[in-house]
């Protein structure tokens, strides 16, 4: 019952983004920069409030936490590999498919949803699993959907004897791979190591550590750890003002993507993971980080790597909305 009604409440912070973005209150300029305070600023400090209450986790928990993590992003892989041939979705939508199976929105959703069903202690084990998928988002995310644009490319090629023997867009193609190339490489350790990475590891120090926290610093960080959940909310709710909702109910590959996604993957997750962990709070969060929805980063890379930018944005759309019933629901049926 408490996870429906929280539900419920990001539902209606939704509705509210939505609202606005159609009454011009939130622009997409205004979304991008609560976007910014959102990633750079709320979301760190909801992490950085894990390592600063009374609660305490022991090692073995937090070791058992690590072997899940480590063990749930390689059977994602795997899945993600098979589920668009299984599926038997168009190739150039592949690298689409692939990244929104193993990148989930554990940081705009999931966070607040921990935090109001387990208390902000338990944000230390749902830190542990913001590294390995910021440094797969940054590797396996990119090459998924680079590898479905250079097919794409490659059927927009000339015939040889043309233009030299080579087409323009492959020229084109090979000129903006070396200078993107390099761009992408020398601003890889920055995008791995940013600054909700960063929080992460910091909260594991401070807590590993024992590192006392002055009363006004956490009261600060508490704050701004309270704008988390609305402020993200919003924000989801208003990218959903900018796509056609009809359209979504009518693409059969993406409703049995979502319900794989939503549901089959997290109820058999967690009752693998309840066969070695009696932790019901690791079980629980472990739950949420498998039943939430698309993370909004597949549409973003896929648009800034020419993916199938309409695919993932139509997944990340769809499976919020579903996520609002389907959480509650593999709750239910797992907790």
């Amino acid at each position: 019952m408490l996870l429906l009604q929280q539900m419920l409440v990001l539902f209606i912070l939704m509705a509210i983004g939505y609202f606005c973005y159609k009454k011009s209150v939130i622009t997409d300029e205004v979304s991008k920069k609560l976007s910014a305070i959102v990633v750079n600023i709320a979301n760190p400090a909801l992490v950085l409030t894990g390592c600063m209450g009374e609660e305490k986790i022991q090692g073995r928990e937090l070791a058992q936490t690590i072997v899940i993590v480590i063990v749930m992003y390689a059977l994602l892989l795997v899945l993600a590999s098979l589920l668009p041939r299984l599926l038997r979705v168009e190739k150039r939508s592949w690298g689409a498919y692939r990244a929104m199976t193993v990148f989930s929105n554990i940081g705009f959703m999931g966070f607040p949803v921990i935090s109001a069903l387990y208390g902000n202690g338990a944000l230390l084990y749902a830190s542990l699993f913001m590294v390995p998928y910021n440094v797969l988002i940054y590797t396996y995310g990119i090459s998924a959907i680079s590898m479905e644009s250079k097919e794409a490319s490659s059927l927009r090629k000339k015939p040889e004897g043309e233009s030299g023997g080579k087409s323009t867009d492959e020229a084109g193609e090979r000129v903006r791979g070396k200078v993107a190339g390099t761009d992408k490489k020398s601003g890889l350790v920055g995008k791995v190591l940013n600054i909700g990475v960063v929080a992460c590891i910091l909260s594991m120090i401070i807590y590993l550590f024992s590192i006392p926290i002055p009363d006004f610093v956490k009261t600060t960080v508490t704050n701004l750890s309270n704008l988390t959940a609305p402020l993200s909310m919003m924000i989801i709710g208003a990218s959903l003002a900018t796509i056609d909702l009809k359209k979504l109910f009518t693409d059969v590959r993406l409703l049995l993507f979502s319900l794989i996604k939503l549901i089959i993957v997290p109820v058999a997750g967690v009752l693998m993971i309840r066969q070695f962990v009696s932790n019901e709070i690791i079980c629980g969060v472990c739950m949420v980080m498998l039943a939430t929805p698309v993370g909004s980063m597949t549409a973003m890379l896929a648009q800034q790597y020419d993916g199938d930018y309409e695919m993932a944005s139509k997944g990340v759309a769809l499976t919020t909305i579903l996520s609002v019933v389907t959480i509650p629901l593999v709750a239910a049926i797992v907790m």
